[in-house]
């Protein structure tokens, strides 16, 4: 079984980017699902909390099927409420919960989509951390700081995670 990462945080806190660094790094027995990419695999879906519960349930129940094919998965949601991210360890078999913890105001400043812009103007409703909350973690598994540590920095916590978890079996 495949030893599962589930980051969380605001969009631009850094998920993607230390996603795609990680799995570069672990190589082909690690794959890496992305929220946006797993939001467009299906039928079209809007940000209610229902609608994001629905596409974080998706998400977790690929992981779960895809994880006898792969030593690591990583997923890369914002899965902005605890309790949907509660749903998702009680269906994915050890998954860690990653916190990528990145200040508002920081997110914003990166935004390299442009959504916290349109989301201040109400372009787009239900955009978390502007008209929708973001819940932090109650007891991640690892918090990353990602406006203070260096991208190094947070792989290497990441795969120190990973050992750790091997080590503990």
């Amino acid at each position: 079984m495949a030893k599962v990462i589930w980051m969380t945080g605001l969009s631009a806190s850094g998920k993607t980017t230390l996603a795609k660094t990680l799995q570069k790094e672990l190589g082909e027995s690690c794959i890496s699902l992305d929220g946006d990419v797993i939001r467009n695999m299906f039928y079209p879906i809007g940000f209610s909390k229902k609608e994001r519960d629905t596409n974080i349930g998706r998400a977790a129940y690929l992981a779960k099927i895809l994880s006898p094919f792969f030593d690591t998965i990583i997923c890369s949601f914002i899965s902005p409420y605890e309790e949907t991210r509660k749903m998702v360890q009680k269906k994915v078999e050890g998954v860690k919960v990653v916190y990528i913890k990145c200040s508002i105001d920081e997110c914003k400043r990166r935004d390299p989509k442009g959504l916290y812009a349109k989301a201040i103007t109400g372009e787009i409703p239900h955009f978390t951390g502007i008209s929708d909350p973001y819940e932090e973690p109650n007891f991640p598994d690892l918090v990353l700081h990602t406006a203070t540590m260096s991208i190094d920095e947070c792989v290497k916590k990441l795969k120190d995670l990973l050992r750790d978890d091997t080590e503990s079996v």
